[in-house]
């Protein structure tokens, strides 16, 4: 019997050890994950970037006129640049241009087809990047409050310290 009391204090002491840590690190994943939003958005507000008031494909003509300050409005500014570099380039990629402007030598229009290719793709990538850290900003918000539910939680179940574990 007195193995089990020990047993049962031991793993009291250990619950509420983890559900302490977790309601610790539950917040500060939440303020993290929020900061992150907010440091995403401005990044994206100091770009200026706006999508054009007409003109645009069907599926972002809702996003006429919009200022792209979120990750899902990075994505789509994304998708228009790739349609623009499609266009320009007749569907060629940069890496198949690079090779193209290697095979025939020195061709200016080439070497220039070859920097606008580059240039979309370098700012679809970063408008891309973007995107993603905004997923990940939720995941860590989300996260955190699960840890902190859990913690919380963990807390209530053992009581407060030095409580008796005891059910009787």
């Amino acid at each position: 019997m007195h193995g089990a009391h020990r047993r049962a204090r031991r793993t009291a002491a250990l619950t509420g050890a983890v559900g302490a840590a977790l309601l610790a690190a539950g917040p500060v994943m939440v303020l993290r994950g929020r900061s992150g939003r907010k440091e995403i958005r401005t990044e994206l507000a100091a770009q200026r970037i706006a999508f054009p008031a007409r003109g645009l494909p069907a599926h972002l003509a809702r996003l006429a006129g919009e200022r792209v300050e979120t990750g899902p409005h990075a994505h789509a500014y994304a998708a228009l640049i790739k349609d623009h570099v499609a266009r320009a380039t007749g569907g060629r990629t940069y890496a198949e241009i690079t090779e193209e402007l290697h095979a025939t030598g020195d061709d200016e229009e080439l070497a220039e087809l070859r920097q606008t290719a580059f240039m979309g793709e370098t700012l679809r990538a970063s408008l891309l990047s973007a995107y993603q850290a905004w997923h990940l900003t939720t995941l860590v918000t989300g996260l955190g409050a699960l840890l902190t539910g859990v913690g919380a939680t963990l807390l209530a179940t053992v009581g407060p310290p030095g409580a008796d574990t005891r059910r009787g």
